[in-house]
């Protein structure tokens, strides 16, 4: 595979790429760059994490990249995750895992690394020296990461939070920052303080974050802690069309509609062409072989929305069914899940 069609594979998965040049630069360079992402184990996943992550990871590798996935023990315990429960925490870790075997991502071209083995004598001297080259306000706006807001009131223990993250990028001595547009002030951060304390800056591929099904807005995420928002990789076909029966999507309103955002981000990735099946006497079977010509339809009203709907259901159910089947079937995968199924999910 040469350059620009590695390149064109790594522009499909980032929805802002902080920079081309340097990406460019970078394959130039190197055959097998190292990527990375982190997670905190956190409860069930939905389909952003389990199918839609999973596609980014195997678009990155086929491009030739080589992936560092960090289950972010120690954060999620900062956070207070299964109620700051460490060795709940853990758990949940292996069942992502577990997901991501699922989803068919090749695990043998992937490095999985657990936080808590990171953090030697070297990394918090990184988290030092990067929390003094940028200001507490910077690390306040920073605690948006970790979906939380800064107040007076928060433990003192997420002040780190921040740089701990921009450390894990040194740490671990990748060349690519591959997360969701969620962590873009993460990665800012990383590329400003990198030549501050001698360090490469990494470049930065930011992926879209699918949004909530009952979001009117597209700052509103799907969410593993709010289940009217997700569709998770154990819900059955019918819990499936009952959430998206249920979701946003008003007639003819191609912005901010989850939907769509899931046609485009989701079914068009996965599948050749989307065939949306009508009566006759609505107009018969319609087939599109890409996201414009859909978008186009629905905008004109000639696409019902509740006919849209059906057919979102049907592809969705088609990539959540292997994953939801393995956690049937596989006797670890199982165990795990039913230990999952009994856990507060805390925020």
């Amino acid at each position: 595979m040469d350059l620009n069609e590695r390149k064109k594979l790594i522009e499909e998965v980032g929805e802002e790429i902080i920079t081309e040049e340097e990406l460019e630069e970078l394959l130039e360079k190197k055959d097998h760059p190292v990527a990375y992402d982190g997670f905190e184990p956190s409860g069930q996943a939905h389909i952003a994490f389990g199918v839609y992550r999973a596609m980014n990871l195997k678009k990155m590798i086929k491009a030739g990249v080589r992936f560092k996935l960090l289950l972010a023990d120690w954060y999620a315990w900062i956070n207070d995750k299964m109620g700051g429960d460490l060795d709940k925490i853990q758990k949940v870790g292996e069942y992502f895992i577990e997901v991501w075997k699922a989803a068919g991502v090749p695990m043998d071209k992937v490095e999985i690394l657990w936080a808590s083995e990171l953090m030697n004598q070297d990394y918090w001297k990184t988290v030092l020296k990067i929390a003094k080259n940028h200001t507490l306000n910077r690390t306040q706006r920073g605690l948006k990461i970790a979906g939380r807001e800064s107040t007076g009131k928060n433990p003192a223990a997420w002040v780190f939070y921040p740089s701990m993250q921009v450390a894990d990028i040194f740490q671990l001595d990748v060349d690519i920052c591959q997360l969701g547009q969620d962590q873009r002030r993460a990665n800012m951060l990383a590329r400003d303080v990198a030549p501050k304390i001698g360090e490469e800056k990494p470049v930065t591929i930011s992926h879209h974050m699918l949004m909530g099904l009952k979001s009117e807005s597209e700052d509103e995420k799907m969410s593993k802690s709010k289940p009217s928002t997700a569709i998770y990789v154990h819900d059955s076909e019918e819990e499936i069309w009952d959430k998206i029966e249920g979701a946003y999507c008003p007639a003819k309103q191609t912005e901010d509609n989850p939907i769509l955002d899931y046609c485009e981000h989701l079914i068009f990735r996965s599948f050749d062409k989307m065939k949306i099946e009508r009566k006759d006497e609505y107009g018969g079977n319609m087939k599109f072989e890409n996201y414009s010509e859909l978008e186009k339809k629905f905008e004109d009203g000639e696409l019902h929305p509740l006919d849209l709907k059906k057919a979102v259901s049907d592809y969705i159910n088609r990539l959540v069914k292997p994953i939801r089947e393995h956690f049937q079937e596989d006797e670890k995968a199982k165990e795990l899940y039913d230990f999952i199924k009994k856990q507060e999910i805390t925020r």
